[in-house]
């Protein structure tokens, strides 16, 4: 071995090794706080929806029967339907009036400031206090909307407590809790529409609806994408407005699953039924947001020549 070898390997020798980063320290907890909030709960969730349990009995092991049973309900399939209709309607609505919100603040006038900061307070309230405040609102005799219907003319409603107009009423509630977040996302999209179309567009005679409906609307669809996902994820799993406001009634006709499946679990205290319910409702909302996200995913961005 020559000299320089030598020389050489006592170099490398001398110098301190550089271990390779070690991140499972890091990780390892987060793992942990995931395993106990999320992965637990939902084993055990699978656990208790096949089995047949009763709070304050012994629970027995009974496999499908649970889903099974799911199938056959009548009331299940009821409290579905109203779900889907609830849900439907709780975005069409905010995603209509939220956009028209957003045309009209997107142009310049006084007090536009102002007034879009008045039109976003709905947002931050909280659920409840927001369904307290309209169950009085509601009320046949001494609520408020039923005096301003009287000063046009229009007889009283029965609002919330009949079976007919509860589900409207209470979408009525989410539309305008939720109008200013579809306004608000739509109106990031037009703050992001070049204005060179337009020009061109009115230099060749189009009108204001061939102007939104060939220009607008196109531009800002994966805005309009973004808020159905934001407000369908939502909407279907909404519980407090309609518990605090309904419990579900009157009767069962503003039930949906998670009303159903609350009532099931923890006034009935058949926990092994409302498990199995909460896994079919799970696989439902996972599904529906596989849907909107692949809806998301093929809507692209369209410049001023369609491209």
């Amino acid at each position: 071995m020559s000299i320089e070898e030598t020389r050489t390997k006592a170099e490398k020798r001398s110098k301190p090794q550089r271990l390779a980063p070690n991140y499972w320290p890091f990780v390892v907890p987060a793992l942990i706080v995931i395993a106990a909030v999320i992965v637990f709960p939902w084993v055990f969730t699978l656990w208790m929806s096949v089995n047949k349990w009763t709070l304050g009995q012994s629970q027995s092991f009974i496999g499908w029967n649970n889903y099974v049973r799911l199938a056959t309900d009548a009331r299940f399939w009821e409290s579905l339907w109203h779900t889907v209709l609830y849900t439907v309607l709780s975005v069409v609505g905010p995603l209509v009036f939220g956009t028209l919100a957003a045309l009209i603040f997107d142009s310049n006038f006084p007090l536009r400031g102002f007034l879009r900061g008045v039109f976003v307070m709905p947002m931050m309230a909280t659920p409840v206090a927001v369904a307290l405040v309209w169950t009085m609102m509601f009320h046949p005799q001494l609520g408020v909307l039923n005096y301003l219907l009287s000063l046009v003319g229009i007889g009283p409603q029965e609002w919330i407590y009949n079976q007919s107009s509860v589900i409207p009423s209470l979408v009525l509630v989410e539309v305008w809790q939720w109008t200013p977040l579809v306004m608000l996302i739509v109106l990031g999209g037009l703050a992001s529409v070049p204005r060179e179309p337009y020009e061109s567009a009115e230099i060749d005679g189009a009108n204001a609806w061939q102007k939104f409906r060939y220009l607008t609307l196109p531009m800002i669809s994966p805005f309009l994408i973004i808020a159905i996902i934001i407000r369908g994820i939502d909407a279907i799993k909404s519980f407090d407005i309609i518990y605090a406001m309904t419990q579900g009634g009157p009767g069962t006709a503003s039930e949906t699953i998670n009303i159903y499946l609350y009532n099931t679990a923890f006034s009935y205290y058949d926990i092994g039924y409302g498990s199995a319910m909460a896994v079919v409702f799970f696989i439902l909302i996972v599904a529906l947001s596989f849907i909107l996200l692949m809806m998301r995913q093929r809507t692209k961005w369209t410049d001023a020549e369609g491209h």
